[in-house]
């Protein structure tokens, strides 16, 4: 892995806090657990209602060291094990094959500075989308008509999805770090579109670059009532030839909560990293 995997992200699974508190409204099986088959719930308005703590499938760790080598768990955190995170979060171009990856010259220039550096995460900075959703810490989404919020247990950030019939500007006077956001339905998938981000974080561990130019396309649709399909697709002419995409399944943490996050409390790496 190129980008030095040290994120400052040290968690202890959220499913242990609010003991013994069943969640209202979550469908149950005869032995009271939460029964994730069920019909996806709906809102007053009959719209599919996303709302929960979602986290990502994670990918085997016999398919991390298929993918990545035999020591790939080598770069276990402890909390953030390999096997509890996506293995887009490691590599986001994993669907192309290497000599059919739409790198642009911009984007290999960026990804040779960047080798062998910490994470902008290891500084207290945001992770970015989509990193933010892969990795071992869950996150919450929080549904009304006109606004969705998506809340970040991994570096405490939050997006506010415009759900009023806003569209994005053609121009943005203040890049973002996870971009401006705006969503509608198409039948039973919620539709986000995401511009005027920042160039300043990657899309990966690896260190895959983005530019302002970037437009990231989501939908999100909700299966039943313990999962969310996700695809992502990702248009960013400046660092990469075409528009790529990837898919995901979000499960769902239900009786969980979110945990807070800070970033620098009990942190103690930066002292021995070294600035290249």
């Amino acid at each position: 892995m190129k980008y030095k995997f040290m994120l400052v992200l040290v968690s202890t699974l959220a499913q242990a806090q609010w003991l013994n508190f069943p969640t209202p409204g979550v469908p149950r099986s005869k032995d009271g657990k939460p029964n994730l088959a069920a019909k996806a719930p709906r809102t007053a308005d009959g719209k599919p209602d996303l709302s929960g703590v979602w986290h990502v499938q994670p990918t085997s760790m016999a398919e991390m060291k298929r993918l990545f080598g035999n020591r790939a768990d080598a770069t276990d955190v402890p909390g953030m094990e390999l096997d509890t995170v996506s293995k887009y979060a490691v590599n986001i171009l994993l669907d192309s094959k290497p000599e059919d990856a739409p790198l642009r010259p911009a984007a290999t220039a960026v990804m040779k500075q960047r080798a062998g550096k910490d994470l902008p995460s290891s500084g207290c900075l945001p992770l970015g989308i989509p990193l933010n959703s892969l990795l071992s810490e869950p996150f919450r989404i929080i549904q009304s008509p006109r606004l969705l919020a998506m809340l970040y247990e991994a570096d405490d950030k939050h997006r506010r999805i415009y759900l009023d019939g806003r569209v994005l500007p053609k121009e943005f006077d203040q890049p973002a770090w996870l971009g401006y956001s705006v969503g509608k339905w198409d039948r039973d998938t919620l539709v986000v579109e995401t511009a005027g981000f920042n160039d300043k974080l990657p899309l990966d561990i690896m260190g895959h670059p983005r530019s302002e130019a970037l437009r990231v396309t989501e939908r999100f649709h909700r299966r039943d009532f313990g999962h969310l399909d996700a695809e992502m697709t990702f248009d960013d002419a400046v660092m990469y030839a075409k528009p790529f995409s990837i898919k995901l399944t979000y499960n769902l943490w239900a009786d969980s909560d979110i945990f807070e996050y800070v970033c620098a409390e009990n942190e103690k790496d930066r002292a021995h990293s070294v600035e290249k």
